[in-house]
């Protein structure tokens, strides 16, 4: 069994946490801190997880997401039973370290429904579908194509 990770503690001075150089996480109560996936290609926001000190250390040593669930009560490596893997690229925390932000490369569908966001509302039952969001597909198109336009013409 591996020694678990260990992160410096925040301080009480805020322009310190927010201007410093430290990477200081602040897990909540529960030891977890919240973890929006999004894609490397995409931009699409994947999923929302969490992460405890372990997972995170796992994380970025293994350059593949690690989580803690809370409904297993475990920690799990994304894609250890079905294969579809979350590949690091880049890791952000936010202006006062209480979230983070991992940009990922998914190998295959990211929620265990089989979609590739479980945000995505086509897997989801109409009942927890939000109405009125299917223009977000057709926002997401939009801005592939001008993006793709933009690096045509550089």
């Amino acid at each position: 069994m591996s020694k678990p990770a260990v992160f410096p503690p925040q301080g009480d001075n805020k322009s310190e946490i927010e201007e410093g150089a430290v990477f200081a996480p602040r897990f909540d109560a529960d030891g977890l801190i919240p973890v929006v996936a999004t894609s490397a290609s995409t931009g699409e926001v994947l999923m929302l997880a969490y992460m405890n000190a372990d997972a995170l250390a796992r994380t970025i040593e293994t350059g593949e997401a690690h989580y803690w669930s809370r409904s297993r009560g475990k920690l799990w490596r994304k894609g250890e039973t079905s294969g579809n893997v979350l590949r690091l690229v880049e890791l952000a925390v936010d202006c006062d370290e209480d979230a983070l932000l991992v940009t990922v490369d998914p190998v295959g569908p990211t929620c265990h429904r089989g979609t590739r966001s479980c945000f995505d509302p086509d897997g989801a039952p109409a009942e927890r579908s939000a109405q009125g969001f299917a223009w977000l597909e057709s926002l997401w198109s939009t801005i592939a194509s001008r993006a793709a336009e933009r690096a045509q013409r550089a």
